[in-house]
């Protein structure tokens, strides 16, 4: 049996709350796989959240929050050893001072924490058109270790819902932070076409 995972999950002010929440859903049923989640938003997150999705369910869900600015949380040193975070949906922002190693807030500190531990940090990018900026700093996320998932949404298992299409940017994240999940893969169903 493989080692649970210890999980930072960081929540950003970009568009794309939807893909937050799906993914706080899918973690609270992963308690097999998952041994803690605790999660950081930012204000502008909770502001977004509560636009978006018209509600601030974001306080339902079974994991410790911690303050932006809460650099005794545990996984800012990586001698609490948190092995994966998830920065979802990731602002440019946000992307920007990881990229420049700027620790300003939990946020960036526990991805700097996670990126000179060599461990896995996945960056869901949320924004169109991209600057060079943004491709620049993409590129230094990238050489350093980290992965950038853009929030592109596949269309192969005909979703339904904007929660069905959210799961399958969710479903990639769960995947390159090497946690099983159900979900539809392509050359699952193509001989039925």
């Amino acid at each position: 049996m493989t080692q649970k995972r210890k999980i930072v999950v960081a929540i950003t002010g970009a568009s794309g709350s939807i893909y937050a929440k799906v993914l706080l859903d899918k973690l609270a049923t992963l308690e097999n796989q998952i041994a803690e989640v605790g999660i950081v938003m930012s204000d502008n997150a909770k502001d977004v959240w509560t636009f978006e999705l018209q509600n601030d369910s974001y306080k339902d869900y079974p994991f410790t929050f911690y303050s932006k600015h809460d650099f005794m949380a545990p996984f800012a040193s990586g001698s609490a050893k948190f092995d994966t975070m998830i920065v979802c949906p990731c602002s440019m922002g946000t992307l920007a001072r990881i990229a420049q190693g700027i620790s300003s807030d939990l946020t960036t500190r526990a991805a700097d924490v996670i990126l000179k531990e060599r461990r896995r940090l996945v960056l869901v990018a949320r924004e169109t058109p991209l600057s060079s900026i943004h491709i620049k700093n993409m590129d230094m996320v990238t050489q350093a270790g980290g992965i950038i998932c853009p929030a592109s949404p596949s269309f192969y298992s005909v979703p339904k819902t904007f929660e069905e299409l959210a799961a399958t940017v969710v479903d990639r994240i769960l995947s390159l932070c090497d946690i099983h999940v159900d979900s539809y893969s392509w050359g699952s169903e193509q001989k039925n076409l």
